[in-house]
């Protein structure tokens, strides 16, 4: 809304008489933007520049042109030759690496003005700030390896608070930071509640889980070349996480009883209390062959027909499976992968957050709570994370809970630095108990 009301201030000032706006989002935010203009700003004329037969003709008599960081890669050298008034991109964590084509198209345009909104600016390196501050103050942070010598190394690694307070003095004066906790922005949002809520594995699941770290740790402890053991670490966590959401995800065989998996048992449990209480509840999973597992467990247990936002899901079915949430009373639980509906979308009709897998990266996790968690919600928002007592997954969330810290930040190292582990370390991290 603050970028809507600057777009329609420089629109009462003439400022789009000779040049336009151009605001660049992801392709499931066309509608919302859409829609927030229509709503608030009406006299902003806009045009929407997407989908086959576009034409840049209608744009003469617009103010704004909305489009999408694919339509930008793809018609760089196009839009190049325009300029711009101002240029704001919205999720600008689509730019965070510096070498991708996107990215070099995105800061190829030419605006006088240019805004970056995003709610997690940096989601593992703090390279990925610099590439955006890139793109709205150009050269200010200096080139990616200064910035990298003075700032990410010693922040990143040796918790320098000398270089985080220097960051923080340097960055501060471009930053419009809005921090939802704080009451003196928003007085009318009510509060966020966490609830960590434990499972216990079942007797399969143990089995399995044990199995596949006995299997791996012989592989990553013989193996020297770190790039290869880091690797073989992945692929060992994705194989445990999948074991501790459901026996069926990892074997990729078998149904969806929910008495195989702890994690699925306290889930019907926690989702009978919300549906008695007449609330409705988000369920953000990282995994599509999970929430499938979930919509089918819901089906056959009792008897819901639950929708899922995944990526493969068309941008208008998307927009009607938000809307129908929003306003049916009927629709009272939606599945979400949590990159395809981990941002941007405005959910408030939730006042239940449930994270069936951890993401171990509060900044991610937060960004997907925050669809709930938003300006128009009226209610206190509970938030619950599923953890496996007794896992990785138990002791995993122990050493982010010490990193909040650089995530409140906005600088968390995602899950990097599980691939960095030594055996003695690792082995300790995945030993059931």
């Amino acid at each position: 809304l603050q970028v809507i009301t600057t777009l329609l201030k420089m629109k009462q000032e003439g400022a789009f008489k000779k040049l336009k706006g151009l605001v660049v989002v992801p392709t499931t935010l066309l509608t919302n933007w859409s829609k927030e203009i229509s709503k608030f700003a009406p006299e902003l004329r806009l045009h929407l520049y997407h989908g086959s037969g576009r034409s840049l003709t209608p744009l003469k008599d617009a103010d704004i042109l909305l489009t999408t960081y694919g339509v930008v890669r793809s018609e760089e050298e196009g839009l190049s030759k325009l300029k711009w008034a101002v240029m704001v991109i919205d999720e600008a964590q689509n730019i965070k690496n510096p070498n991708t084509a996107q990215t070099k198209a995105v800061k190829k345009m030419k605006s006088g003005i240019k805004i970056a909104m995003s709610g997690t600016p940096v989601e593992n390196r703090m390279a990925e700030y610099w590439s955006i501050f890139d793109f709205a103050n150009k050269g200010y942070l200096g080139n990616l390896k200064k910035f990298v010598s003075d700032y990410a190394i010693p922040i990143e690694i040796d918790r320098d608070q000398h270089a985080l307070d220097k960051f923080k003095r340097v960055t501060e004066p471009f930053i419009l930071r809005r921090v939802k906790t704080d009451k003196k922005i928003i007085q009318d949002l009510p509060d966020k509640i966490e609830i960590d809520q434990a499972c216990t594995l079942t007797g399969e699941q143990a089995a399995l889980y044990q199995s596949v770290v006995d299997q791996a740790l012989r592989g990553i402890e013989g193996q020297k070349d770190g790039f290869k053991r880091s690797g073989l670490i992945f692929k060992m966590m994705t194989a445990l996480k999948q074991i501790c959401n459901h026996p069926t995800h990892y074997l990729k065989k078998g149904g969806a009883q929910p008495e195989a998996s702890g994690k699925t048992q306290l889930l019907l449990d926690l989702i009978r209390q919300i549906l008695e209480n007449g609330e409705k509840t988000l369920i953000f999973t990282q995994y599509e062959e999970m929430g499938t597992l979930l919509q089918t467990m819901f089906q056959e247990q009792m008897q819901l027909e639950v929708p899922f936002l995944h990526g493969g899901i068309s941008r208008k079915n998307r927009d009607e499976m938000v809307e129908d949430f929003q306003h049916n009373r009927s629709t009272r639980i939606l599945i979400l992968s949590l990159k395809a509906g981990g941002t941007g979308l405005n959910l408030t009709a939730a006042n239940n957050v449930i994270h069936y897998d951890l993401w171990w990266n509060p900044a991610v996790e937060a960004q997907a709570t925050d669809r709930a968690f938003r300006i128009g919600q009226t209610k206190n928002v509970l938030v619950h994370r599923f953890i496996t007592q007794g896992s990785f997954e138990e002791k995993i969330n122990k050493l982010i809970q010490n990193k909040r810290e650089l995530a409140n930040l906005t600088v968390t190292d995602g899950e990097t630095w599980l691939g960095d582990l030594s055996n003695s370390d690792l082995r300790e991290l995945v030993r059931l108990g």
